[in-house]
């Protein structure tokens, strides 16, 4: 393994963990955090990012992501290996997962509600309508990896212009879907789900789960597709 895929792997996780621990944080019966609401979620999500890119970006350039890998791909700003990357980041994802679920196991076991335990997570629509959703993803995604292609452009790429990019995704784009807008983030997580012995939990809804996975990747080429030919 490479150090660019380890940490790639590392800098997931740490998402991960950042990530649904503040999903967990305010979820969770019995938190200190206890339904502080969406706009911690928001900004948590987004801090998680700048933290994980700051400590990943040197090493791995913190794609975090397989939309961000595939569109960095296809606009010729990544030539690495894609499926090492995308491996490492669903592995950092399910360890970041189990890791958040060891550090809130007792409001876990406290929390009666099976979907809210599924929701600290992976994503779900709030209501559910497959073409909206898969629409809502998309257009997160693209919004997501567009940003992140400008930003390596004017040369001003770093762990705080994509946190706030994240945050400004959530406040505005994921009040439908949750947001997912990573397919690692959505399926590491729920992997984690399935095999953990989480007291009371439901199934981890795989029928949807297909749909956090691709429309995020078709997010992602089509900003990367569009900055090409903006850039032609």
């Amino acid at each position: 393994m490479g150090q660019d895929i380890l940490f790639e792997f590392i800098g997931t996780a740490i998402l991960i963990l950042f990530g649904a621990g503040v999903c967990a944080n305010v979820s969770l019966k019995k938190t200190l955090g206890n339904s502080s609401g969406w706009v911690v979620i928001a900004f948590g999500w987004g801090f998680a990012v700048f933290v994980a890119a700051f400590i990943s970006a040197p090493f791995s350039g913190a794609h975090l992501n397989p939309a961000v890998t595939i569109g960095l791909a296809i606009a010729g700003g990544f030539q690495g290996s894609i499926a090492g990357y995308i491996i490492a980041q669903i592995l950092g994802a399910i360890v970041g997962a189990c890791v958040a679920y060891l550090m809130y196991k007792p409001h876990f076991d406290a929390e009666e509600n099976p979907d809210a335990k599924l929701g600290v997570f992976c994503t779900g629509p709030a209501i559910k309508n497959l073409f909206s959703n898969f629409f809502s993803e998309v257009v997160g995604t693209f919004a997501l990896v567009f940003g992140i292609l400008y930003a390596a452009g004017a040369e001003i790429a770093g762990p705080l212009p994509v946190a706030i990019l994240i945050v400004a995704i959530g406040m505005s784009l994921g009040g439908t879907t949750g947001y997912a807008i990573n397919p690692a983030r959505d399926l590491g997580p729920r992997i984690a789900h399935a095999f953990l012995p989480i007291k009371g939990k439901r199934d981890s809804n795989w029928g949807y789960a297909w749909l956090p996975v691709v429309a995020p990747l078709v997010g992602g080429a089509l900003a990367a597709l569009l900055y090409i030919a903006l850039k032609a």
